[in-house]
């Protein structure tokens, strides 16, 4: 069958190539992902299609940060005395945590900017930031890499986020850690669609 496109239009092949992905698409353990990761010119095309989401008002109310292994080496241990110090009874284990964000190739955090609006609700503009999240992992896998998306509990310390580039009036909506899966990922339990689905009436 064609896999070329036609006014804009996907054919039959390539419609069931995109069917097949997004039923089968699952994530893979950052602590698995290794090299290789995404080029320059790759990374640039994964971004790319990150945006492509739905955006009321077309504010794009969230940012990218870039965050190589290197930074993230560095920014483990800040976050690993960040989290000893703090007296957390469970510091231990998110130091351990912190230690697992400097292991992908890459690393893209995905900044929620939303802010009051006259018109777009903050929650809609939220989403929109989710959305991006969602189409970076569609992206990766597109790209022939595997990826998973993350918060863990930096993601809500203002200290640690502060040390990660996020300004205080900013929430991460997560980190998208990308490289090349180690081992197969299993597929894994999912919801009953029946059980999740009404259809209304009056």
């Amino acid at each position: 069958m064609e896999t070329v496109r036609r006014k804009g239009k996907m054919t039959q092949a390539t419609m069931h190539d995109l069917l097949d992905h997004l039923r089968k698409r699952r994530s893979t353990p950052s602590v698995q992902l290794g090299d290789p990761g995404p080029d320059p010119d790759t990374l640039s095309d994964i971004l790319t299609i990150g945006a492509r989401v739905p955006d009321h008002g077309k504010l794009a109310p969230w940012r990218y940060i870039i965050y190589s292994r290197e930074d993230r080496q560095r920014l483990a241990e800040t976050l690993k005395v960040l989290v000893l110090k703090s007296g957390d009874p469970e510091a231990e284990r998110k130091a351990g945590k912190a230690t697992q964000f400097a292991i992908a190739p890459l690393v893209i955090g995905v900044v929620s900017t939303a802010a009051a609006h006259a018109k777009v609700p903050v929650w809609e503009q939220e989403l929109t930031a989710g959305a991006v999240c969602m189409n970076l992992l569609h992206a990766a896998a597109g790209h022939g890499f595997a990826a998973q998306w993350l918060t863990q509990w930096f993601a809500f310390d203002p200290a640690a986020l502060r040390a990660l580039g996020v300004g205080e009036n900013e929430k991460l909506a997560g980190f998208i850690h990308i490289g090349t899966a180690s081992l197969d990922t299993p597929e894994r339990d999912r919801p009953d669609i029946s059980a999740l689905t009404t259809f209304f009436s009056n």
